[in-house]
């Protein structure tokens, strides 16, 4: 995502957690490697950060050397990480005070979104704020949409995890029943996903999932922690969430697996691991 901003002619500055990681960006793209949050905020009229957790977000943020003591009066901060909505709403009152417009902006598109500039990116926050980074993020989004104020953005991206949860489960069950069934699930496939069966995630990911191949995309442990998220936000709202509860489960024994790094379409080892298990023996 910074290396589409650098390549789109903006000035970046850079820290990464990981300073070796820093250092092969600024040799690929040039910009400025920062020693802190607040160094590379230091002069900047936009911050976009992209992390792991909400207490990360709030450390490279709110920490010791945090970006927004940088930042003042007219300056934006754009979260990418998927956080917590309260999160986002309490970035944004910490951020308002001292001048600084907040947008929480989860993306969608994993890995190979990012590389292609293809994210699909939820937002919340101020209107204002939003109509001046828009045609920035043009550089790495194929579409950007404002839902709301602060926290919006964030509803969104776990309405985005639901309903990806239940698919990909879908699609494991589905090649997975092809299989025992003794069909060809790539012929299978090739027929169901003309019709209404079809979808991004059995086009993208069943011949992955076919060869037993689950490293690549987004993995285990963070849609752990994103279905974490929206089951908690469900319990405050009222929503009920029965597939998205199961198949929080479901991951948690990809994990004890071992699959933990493996990417969400690992629900498909799940199932060929129990029914090997259920194999006669002899």
């Amino acid at each position: 995502m910074a290396g589409h901003l650098a390549r789109a002619g903006h000035a970046v500055s850079v820290y990464n957690r990981t300073r070796a990681r820093a250092a092969v960006f600024t040799a690929a793209h040039g910009g400025r490697e920062a020693a802190t949050p607040a160094d590379a905020a230091r002069g900047a009229r936009m911050v976009f950060v992209c992390v792991g957790r909400d207490d990360d977000v709030r450390a490279v943020l709110m920490g010791e050397d945090g970006a927004l003591a940088s930042l003042g009066a007219g300056d934006t901060v754009v979260d990418h990480t998927t956080t917590s909505a309260g999160l986002a709403r309490e970035l944004a009152a910490a951020a308002s005070a001292r001048g600084v417009a907040f947008l929480d902006a989860p993306v969608s598109g994993g890995q190979a979104g990012a590389e292609r500039g293809a994210l699909t990116i939820m937002v919340g926050g101020d209107e204002a704020a939003f109509a001046r980074v828009e045609p920035v993020l043009a550089a790495y989004a194929k579409r950007v949409r404002r839902l709301g104020p602060s926290g919006a953005g964030q509803l969104a991206k776990m309405v985005n995890q639901i309903c990806i949860a239940g698919l990909v489960e879908a699609l494991a069950e589905g090649l997975h029943f092809a299989r025992a069934a003794g069909l060809d699930p790539a012929a299978v496939i090739d027929v169901i996903s003309a019709g209404a069966a079809g979808s991004w995630q059995m086009e993208n990911r069943h011949a992955t999932m076919l060869a037993g191949r689950y490293d690549h995309g987004f993995a285990v442990e963070w849609m752990r922690k994103d279905l974490g998220i929206a089951l908690d936000e469900a319990r405050r709202n009222g929503a009920s969430l029965p597939v998205t509860a199961l198949v929080d489960q479901l991951y948690a024994e990809v994990e004890a697996q071992g699959g933990a790094r493996w990417d969400t379409s690992s629900l498909l080892a799940r199932l060929e691991a129990l029914r090997a298990s259920r194999a006669p023996r002899g």
